[in-house]
């Protein structure tokens, strides 16, 4: 298969975002986190990763840009093996989103934190401009460039920390439960934007009713494996398979009462 142009992050080509086969992976203590996933995700998806504490979600996601390296099975995103010669292009293409965005702010002002990765990587002057501002209009953000990150809403600083990974124009944006400790309008306002995204999208998330309202497809993991993968709303509404993955949905809260996205 013929990878992404790296400089044309909407090629043609027709590799799927995500491609993980037979994945398995040990702990140096022996505990054995992941026992042969197999996932493959096409481009312009947005998928849900559900599943208990201690399933081995964030195991996965660690191989998707080579923090850890597969004890056995294959990553590939776009159709670049995730191993160390292509390390510095796969973390280009896995744009990954912290559950605290805090762990992605350091600059003095969010220009600058959102240029960062991006002159990292070489851009300068207009294009670097160019790069930045492009990132923060697709966030809601363009307004606040100057401002110190550290006098923006939680809500806000969450977006800023999207738009410093879509400044490197992602394959794949993977996202840290997007929605904790949001209150209801900075929650609207993050889901307004994953919507309108034009990437892949990963979200890692215990919040259920998020998963539905973004993601058409989901998939549990569960002990190591791949429990079930299929329609988001058909997944929690399985009543059986809730209950054995540990899934629960908010009181009062029924997922066939709700539009479920395409």
């Amino acid at each position: 298969m013929t990878p992404m142009d790296p400089m044309n992050p909407h090629d043609s080509t027709t590799a799927p975002s995500l491609e993980v086969a037979g994945l398995a992976y040990a702990y140096p203590d022996g505990h054995q986190a992941l026992f042969g996933v197999d996932l493959t995700v096409a481009r312009g998806e947005r998928v849900a990763l559900l599943g208990p504490n201690g399933a081995g979600k964030t195991t996965l996601v660690l191989h998707l840009n080579g923090i850890l390296e597969a004890g056995a099975g294959s990553v590939a995103v776009a159709g670049l093996p995730v191993a160390k010669r292509n390390l510095a292009e796969v973390r280009r293409r896995v744009g990954i989103v912290f559950q605290d965005p805090d762990d992605q702010l350091f600059m003095p002002t969010v220009r600058e934190d959102v240029a960062f990765g991006p002159a990292a990587a070489g851009l300068r002057g207009a294009e670097l401009e160019e790069r930045v501002t492009e990132a923060l209009d697709r966030v809601g953000m363009a307004g606040f460039a100057d401002r110190p990150p550290h006098h923006l809403s939680f809500g806000q600083r969450r977006r800023v920390a999207v738009a410093t990974v879509l400044a490197m124009r992602p394959e794949i944006l993977v996202l840290d439960e997007p929605s904790s400790n949001l209150d209801p309008a900075s929650r609207r306002e993050l889901a307004d934007v994953l919507r309108s995204l034009d990437v892949t999208v990963l979200m890692v998330t215990h919040d259920l009713p998020y998963a539905l309202e973004l993601c058409p497809r989901s998939v549990v993991l569960s002990g190591g494996v791949i429990a079930a993968d299929g329609r988001t709303q058909d997944l929690l509404c399985d009543a059986d398979l809730m209950a054995a993955h540990r899934l629960e949905l908010p009181f009062g809260f029924d997922p066939r009462s709700v539009t479920a996205p395409v």
